[in-house]
């Protein structure tokens, strides 16, 4: 029996440098890379592991605890890994070769979703050098940035593009997804992201050869849009400047997700929380002092300080992020898979030990594979452990809902 487990979800994060995205990387990871204020100090992407934060299902289901395995839960508060990826910083015009060129571009392949570290001070240059705050609209880089990376795509997608779209001119619908699938496979792009953009650009019944440069970088930009989602993390928002600013950049671009961020803050809570100085748990709104014997009095100014971000914006804003990017971004839920429905355990007594992150609209045959190879070949039903209801291979299964699969022996 193949075991394959809760599909992993991978997170790039972009920036310019100089944005505090190295500080925000290291908050939500606690990985030590370089920070230092200087380009290109992050010349090769970095992984590390962060976490989304939900609410677990044993405090709904009244249990006293659970016990985890793939995930961890700390006051009534499951964590769940993501992988994430510090990308190295860029400036405009890298898709053509200028700075690190496409290196970044290359390191967004893995990535399911971005995160788009953004100075929201606007302190720093297009080029990532310093200057008085507000005197760089942030607007400015989070369009240069997506501009980059569809000219990127563009450039891979219309090499050879008249031949190949008289190739796909005599396919029917289906076969030209596939085809486009297969051409734009490299770039972590899915079938159902080449259906949505079609849609969403009504080129779906179009010859393709028709496309002038025009629609091609239309269906590109869509494609961007489904298949690597860009979540804005308006960091620096604990300068003075950053407040109105951030006004400004949400009225001018609508329906984006934008958070305000203090990763500087995030770092100093994570530090003073790893040496016992504070009780803090990630995505609070708050934290508590319980030992002030190794802080100095400039530390204690600037714990006080976080505290007064924090209070305008109920919290740091890292975490988040975070659960943006995999709750609303990526559209993902939460589900328990179980053996026993009726104690919440699996075979070794563990109660509700893995949580799975997995897209809205997964359906219980999806989860037997997820979980086994051998659960969904020989799929029979599940169980909704939560009413007890036996339910069939369609069933789509709802946000926190805990699943035992039963297939056939």
């Amino acid at each position: 029996m193949s075991k394959i487990g809760a599909p992993r979800i991978t997170i790039g994060l972009l920036g310019k440098t100089n944005v505090g995205k190295s500080t925000f990387f290291s908050a939500a990871t606690m990985i030590p890379v370089p920070i230092e204020n200087r380009p290109f100090v992050t010349l090769e992407p970095h992984s590390g592991v962060a976490y989304v934060r939900r609410r677990c299902v044993h405090v709904e289901l009244g249990l006293p605890r659970c016990t985890p395995v793939n995930s961890i839960c700390t006051r009534g508060e499951r964590f769940i890994p993501v992988v994430l990826v510090d990308i190295p910083g860029l400036v405009k015009d890298a898709s053509k070769g200028r700075g690190l060129g496409n290196k970044f571009l290359d390191a967004i392949r893995q990535a399911d979703a971005l995160i788009h570290v953004v100075d929201i001070a606007g302190s720093t240059d297009e080029d990532g050098k310093y200057i008085k705050p507000g005197y760089r609209d942030p607007y400015e880089d989070i369009i240069a940035i997506e501009n980059e990376y569809e000219e990127w795509m563009y450039g891979i997608i219309s090499r050879d593009w008249p031949r190949f779209a008289r190739a796909l001119d005599h396919m029917n619908l289906g076969q030209m997804i596939d085809a486009l699938a297969q051409r734009l496979s490299g770039l972590s792009i899915k079938r159902e992201h080449i259906v949505k953009a079609l849609i969403v650009t009504k080129l779906e019944f179009s010859k393709p050869s028709s496309w002038r440069e025009e629609e091609l970088k239309m269906f590109i930009h869509a494609l961007r849009i489904v298949a690597k989602p860009i979540v804005i993390a308006a960091n620096k928002i604990d300068i003075p400047e950053a407040k109105d600013i951030m006004k400004d950049v949400v009225k001018r671009l609508p329906g984006r997700i934008i958070v305000p961020v203090s990763a500087l803050g995030e770092l100093i809570l994570r530090k003073a929380t790893a040496k016992g100085y504070i009780d803090y748990l990630p995505g609070d709104p708050d934290f508590k002092i319980v030992d002030t014997s190794g802080l100095t009095q400039q530390q204690l100014r600037a714990l006080e300080i976080v505290r007064e971000v924090m209070k305008l914006y109920g919290g740091t804003g890292v975490q988040k992020v975070i659960n943006e990017t995999v709750f609303n971004a990526l559209n993902m839920v939460i589900v328990y898979p179980v053996e026993d429905p009726n104690t919440f355990t699996d075979s070794k007594g563990n109660i509700l030990p893995d949580a799975y992150l997995v897209p809205k609209g997964t359906t219980a045959l999806d989860l037997a594979y997820m979980v086994h190879t051998d659960l969904g070949k020989h799929f029979l039903y599940a169980i909704d452990a939560k009413t007890k209801q036996r339910v069939g291979k369609d069933y789509i299964l709802p946000d926190n809902s805990v699943i035992k699969i039963v297939a056939a022996t």
